[in-house]
Order: C-alpha cells, then sequence, then structure tokens
C-alpha cells in the first residue's frame, strides 16, 4: 500500500505545469464531483447516477457557437467498500468544436480518523472534432483552421487522470488533475518542433472543499468552494509568450431543510477578478429536491456580471439523479455532499 501512495502522488505532481481554461464550468459542482475527481467514486457509500444539461448564454443562437454541455455519471462502492468504480461521459460544445468523452474511474479508499482518504485514477478517451465551415475565415488557406475534404478536423485522445478525496460525515476536501496528458490538436502534417503556441488540450487542475453546519434539526448549512487553475496563479509561458488564464473559483453557501430540499447561491469570478483590469464571472442560484425514492430533480440559473450581460440573460443547469442503496433494499438517508 505504501508503494501504491508513492506512485499516487508521484502521477499527481509530475504536471504541475497547465495552461489555458477549456474544461466546461458546472454550477451544481457539488453534484457532479466524479467529473472533476475519480477519487470521489463511492464515497457515497451507495450507487447513484447524474445526468447534467447545461446551456449557456441565452440569446445567443445555437448556429452562433453558445456552450453546451451534457454530462452523465454512474458510480458506486464494491468489494466491501474500500473500492469504488465509477463511468463518466460527457459533451462540450463550443462554437465549431465539439469533445465527447468517455471515462472510467477507480477510487481506493483508506479509513482516516473519523474520516476515509481516497486516491482515484480515470482513464478514457475523448473525440475532439471541429467543423471550420461554420467559421467566416478571412484566409480562407490558413492552416490553423483547415481540416478534410470537408473542412473537419476530428481527433481521437486519450486521456488519464489522478485524484484524491477525504471526507468526514460534516467535511470534505478534494484535488484532482483529470486531464494529466495535454495532446497536440494540429493537423499531423504541421511540424511538430514549430516554436510558435498552437492548439492543444492542456492540463487542468482542481481543489475543492465544504463543510456541513448543523443550525437545527431541519436546517443544515453547508458553505463549500471549487477552485480551477491552469497554471500557477493563471499564467504560462511557451515559446517565449506570455499567455494568460486566470484561476477561477466558485464559492457556495447553500441550506439544507429536512433533509429533503436543497436552496444555494454561489459567486463565480477569477482570482484577478478583484483587479480594476478584470470582471466578475457571475451570481448563481440553484435548488435541488430529494425524494423518499431516492429520485432527485436540481436545476440552476447563472445571472452574469462581466459585459457579455448586455447580449445575454444567463445560463441555466437542469439535473436529476437517482440514489439506490442496493445493498438493503431501500433508500438512504441523503448525504451532504
Amino acid at each position: 500500500m505504501k508503494k501504491a501512495l508513492i506512485l499516487f502522488l508521484a502521477i499527481f505532481t509530475i504536471s504541475w505545469n497547465c495552461y489555458g481554461q477549456q474544461d466546461p464550468m458546472l454550477t451544481q459542482y457539488m453534484f457532479n464531483t466524479l467529473s472533476y475527481n475519480p477519487a470521489y467514486a463511492g464515497s457515497k457509500e451507495y450507487m447513484s447516477f447524474n445526468i447534467l444539461h447545461r446551456d449557456q448564454w441565452l440569446g445567443f443562437n445555437d448556429n452562433e457557437g453558445k456552450p453546451i454541455t451534457q454530462v452523465f455519471t454512474m458510480h458506486t462502492p464494491i468489494r466491501e467498500k474500500r473500492v469504488g468504480f465509477g463511468i463518466s461521459a460527457s459533451m462540450d460544445q463550443l462554437g465549431p468544436t465539439k469533445q465527447v468523452g468517455v471515462h472510467a474511474q477507480y477510487a481506493y479508499r483508506i479509513p482516516v480518523g473519523k474520516g476515509k482518504l481516497a486516491l482515484g485514477l480515470q482513464g478514457g478517451v475523448y473525440n475532439w472534432r471541429a467543423d471550420f465551415t461554420k467559421l467566416t475565415l478571412q484566409n480562407t488557406n490558413d492552416p490553423a483552421f483547415t481540416g478534410d475534404e470537408n473542412g473537419v478536423r476530428s481527433l481521437w485522445l486519450p486521456n488519464f487522470g489522478a485524484g484524491l478525496y477525504f471526507h468526514t460525515k460534516s467535511f470534505y476536501f478534494g484535488a484532482s488533475v483529470p486531464h494529466i496528458l495535454d495532446p497536440d490538436l494540429r493537423r499531423d502534417n504541421i511540424d511538430p518542433s514549430s516554436e510558435n503556441l498552437f492548439a492543444r488540450q492542456y492540463r487542468h487542475y482542481y481543489a475543492m472543499g465544504g463543510v456541513v453546519i448543523r443550525l437545527s434539526d431541519a436546517v443544515h448549512f453547508r458553505p463549500s468552494f471549487l477552485v480551477k487553475n491552469v497554471g500557477l496563479f493563471g499564467e504560462f509561458r511557451e515559446s517565449g509568450l506570455g499567455v494568460s488564464a486566470p484561476t477561477e473559483f466558485d464559492i457556495d453557501a447553500s441550506l439544507l431543510f429536512h433533509e429533503k430540499f436543497w436552496i444555494g447561491t454561489s459567486f463565480r469570478s477569477a482570482f484577478e477578478g478583484f483587479s480594476d483590469e478584470s470582471s466578475y464571472d457571475s451570481v448563481d442560484l440553484w435548488i435541488q429536491i430529494m425524494m423518499k425514492n431516492g429520485l432527485r430533480i436540481g436545476a440552476a440559473y447563472d445571472f452574469p456580471l462581466s459585459k457579455i450581460v448586455d447580449t445575454t440573460s444567463g445560463s441555466y443547469e437542469v439535473m436529476i439523479g437517482f440514489d439506490l442503496d442496493y445493498s438493503k433494499d431501500k433508500i438512504v438517508t441523503p448525504r451532504y455532499f
């Protein structure tokens, strides 16, 4: 076990070189942790399913390239709950590009005091596709925007990631690198030794945490956060050219009533967002209803705070999930995270 832990930490730390923000954002991130962290697999102690649809920038039509994200996750503990297994699938569409991925997650869970520490790995594949016929180009022969005879560039990209997740009944913290590989997105006939900046899939880093505070028998308060980093303090350099990507964060505060109804609000910005050169992103509201049969229904709405508010009223998410304690043939008490 000691050798496995050393190997895991080595995999986790070798990739602290990260670049531009590419992963999709989710307002209901606290209910979709497996999308960011493979170590979350099996943490609920029972089988859990989740489906989410996010439609960003209302007011834009589909032909204008607005972001659309869809996520499916399933995870469950196995082998006396020491091991967690999960499957996730995602579709992320932005402009002329679409990325579809499928991953399997494995987590090994170690009792630590009153909590459990999980070490997780994931592996899978993405299909990255760009339809350049949807763009109006000033230079139609620009090699950066050329594909096959139909104007499409389609690439199959392998991927693996790592994460750790610690939780008790009232506290959790996690860190992860869901995309350790950083594959080249250029055409095969482009010189790989080129010193110019080029399209690639950059590594992303996440830190997350939260705590549950009991206010009364009927009400629980849960503050939480998610930090998304693409390079130390959001800045990296390649080929001597500086490229900036802000370190984004979500801060959330929510209330759970009678272990049945969640209502929350969050604020999304970047660490640079407190300077005069950057703007805040959004203020968000969300709800979730948990039914006795294990069904969960959630929704969220983002109110933009940046200059894009002049062209869109906001973004929304809808989510449906199901939790099942198959070992006891009944639905368990809802988890706080």
